[in-house]
């Protein structure tokens, strides 16, 4: 069944929908994006995930000509429209159309995309078994280069990590900023369990501020386990009780190895495994 696409103010057929080869977005990276859970048909944390998006279209100076009320509509209206139960919505706004050139201001107005479909990051068997990573030689992007809590399509320095990963046959690398401190993996948040309170980068470190982050801190508070923001180094990972990983599309993984140092005795741990578990019981609105 072909998609239905939302693009600027209606939804089209997905062999309608193009863009312009003059948008800045596809010549100059120039615009911002989110990805966004649907669970049992509901839109996960939609408000946390808009109020990123208009902050980043705010710090690159990029104007959405629509109300959060109105892109919130449009984002239900196309999860509608393609009977999306259990799902992924790719919200993306593009500078627009533009002239050859990097001032963006030449751009009339900002495109407004979204997606809706179905996605799983990792296979089941690997939520049972954790994850392998790597440490990635490509450092985090400054932040007086670009603040990291701006989710920016151009997203090559993520990417340059992650076919580090995919060279050394792992599905993730973590990343470190300039001063050797964890930022994050090439697509989610770290957290780092050590003597039964989790861990993980604060968002200066050259971490996004990821909306899966936030309710799992939420979610280990109600449980007693203490979460602090640190600077961790590479060090920190190696000897941790628990390493695992947080984002829209991979929710709660663990992690069982990484620069082949075996953490949490070769398996997800207990912490890990629990906050999994609320985690997903929260997202399909089983638990407040």
């Amino acid at each position: 069944m072909a998609l239905k696409i939302w693009i600027n103010d209606r939804l089209v057929d997905e062999k309608d929908a193009k863009v312009s080869v003059f948008d800045h977005g596809l010549l100059y990276g120039d615009g911002v994006f989110e990805g966004i859970r649907v669970y049992s048909s509901k839109i996960f944390e939609l408000d946390a995930h808009l109020k990123r998006l208009y902050e980043s279209a705010k710090v690159i100076r990029l104007d959405i000509d629509m109300t959060a009320a109105k892109l919130a509509d449009a984002v239900a209206q196309t999860i509608k429209a393609n009977n999306i139960v259990d799902g992924y919505i790719r919200l993306v706004v593009t500078r627009g159309v533009g002239s050859l050139g990097i001032n963006p201001f030449v751009c009339e107005k900002a495109q407004v995309i979204i997606i809706a479909d179905s996605i799983q990051l990792y296979p089941e068997e690997l939520y049972e078994k954790g994850l392998r990573v790597i440490s990635a030689c490509t450092v985090r992007t400054h932040p007086l280069s670009l603040p990291p809590q701006v989710k920016s399509l151009n997203y090559l320095n993520n990417i340059l990590a992650k076919i580090e990963a995919i060279d050394a046959g792992v599905p993730e690398a973590i990343m470190y900023n300039h001063l050797g401190y964890v930022a994050e993996a090439s697509g989610d948040n770290v957290f780092m369990v050590k003597n039964g309170a989790i861990y993980s980068p604060p968002i200066q470190a050259g971490s996004l501020e990821g909306v899966t982050r936030a309710v799992v801190m939420r979610l280990a508070a109600k449980e007693k386990i203490e979460a602090f923001e640190k600077n961790l180094t590479r060090f920190d990972l190696y000897v941790a009780d628990e390493l695992f990983l947080t984002g829209t599309a991979a929710e709660v993984i663990g992690v069982v190895e990484i620069d082949g140092r075996q953490i949490s005795g070769g398996k997800p741990g207990k912490i890990t495994q629990l906050l999994r578990k609320k985690f997903f019981d929260y997202a399909n609105g089983r638990s407040k």
